[in-house]
């Protein structure tokens, strides 16, 4: 287990994204995956309201009510760190206060629980004062509802301004950042965003940490993959993202581990990462992602001149 910088929570070294669950993967399929991650020392999960409306037929919320069904029939709640955002939902938009408290409650009532232990804003939502949003958490905190909060897409430079007003303001301050990070989108985290952690000792825990897909060596020159990312994955395709798969794959070969685990290995390495996000959809591509992996410093060397 590792402890997320600022906070009194242990977690397993990767956190299950819901995104997939009343998406890709029905509730009895994602029930099958949340039992094998339990099973394997699992015990952090990620969702958020807005999972997944895009679906033809849903309406919001389906990630969160499948979790709490979940983890009502185990009994489990106790074992488990819960993070979910706010702001994405057609319904629920933005970070004004009143969203915020409304939409909070919605997911305590999906979530089939009393608290979330980690709570993001789903964006940054400029419209809204900073400071108003920062109150809203504080309420929340204050009544036991949520434990601490996160920042989710925010530039280095808006982070910064929302650590300073909380600072400034006694407010509760972002924790984290959950932004796209990846062996094949690297730039904007690592020359806007890292630095803005590093200075305030707070860390990064990352989503699409398999590129959507696209690093766990599924995807190869001439083979058509079926999959619903698969279109989402075609900037990837080229000379470049290739030669990272095949370096992935010669370095999984030398740990007898998955392509998937060492993609996820190159995130960790990175010291301001406390954990990378990756979903599954099958208990198969589950067993994929859980290897925790220690690259040496060469390998990761070798993956990051790539």
């Amino acid at each position: 287990m590792i402890k997320i910088a600022g906070t009194t929570l242990d977690v397993y070294p990767l956190c299950l994204g819901g995104n997939v669950f009343g998406w890709s993967a029905d509730e009895s399929k994602s029930h099958a995956v949340l039992d094998a991650f339990s099973s394997l020392g699992g015990n952090f999960i990620d969702t958020a309201d807005v999972y997944s409306e895009w679906a033809e037929g849903n309406i919001g919320g389906e990630s969160e009510t499948i979790i709490g069904n979940w983890m009502k029939s185990r009994g489990n709640r106790h074992q488990f760190v819960i993070a979910t955002k706010v702001s994405q939902l057609s319904t629920r938009p933005g970070l004004r206060p009143e969203n915020i408290i409304a939409a909070c409650n919605d997911s305590l009532r999906r979530l089939q629980t009393d608290h979330i232990d980690l709570y993001y804003s789903h964006h940054d939502d400029k419209e809204v004062p900073i400071a108003e949003t920062l109150g809203a958490y504080q309420t929340l905190i204050s009544e036991g509802k949520i434990s601490y909060i996160g920042a989710s897409k925010y530039s280095g430079v808006r982070l910064q301004e929302a650590l300073d007003i909380a600072e400034r303001e006694n407010l509760p301050k972002y924790i984290c950042l959950q932004d796209q990070y990846n062996l094949v989108e690297r730039n904007i985290f690592e020359s806007e965003q890292e630095p803005v952690l590093k200075a305030n000792a707070i860390s990064a825990i990352p989503f699409f940490g398999l590129a959507r897909g696209f690093l766990t060596g599924k995807y190869r020159p001439g083979i058509k993959v079926d999959s619903i990312r698969a279109t989402a994955v075609a900037n990837y395709q080229n000379e470049k993202g290739y030669a990272i798969v095949d370096a992935l794959t010669r370095i999984s070969q030398a740990h007898n581990s998955s392509i998937s685990a060492v993609a996820l290995a190159w995130i960790r390495a990175n010291k301001q990462v406390s954990t990378p996000i990756a979903s599954a959809r099958t208990v198969e591509q589950l067993h994929e992602i859980m290897p925790i992996v220690a690259l040496t410093s060469n390998e990761v060397a070798a993956l990051s001149a790539l």
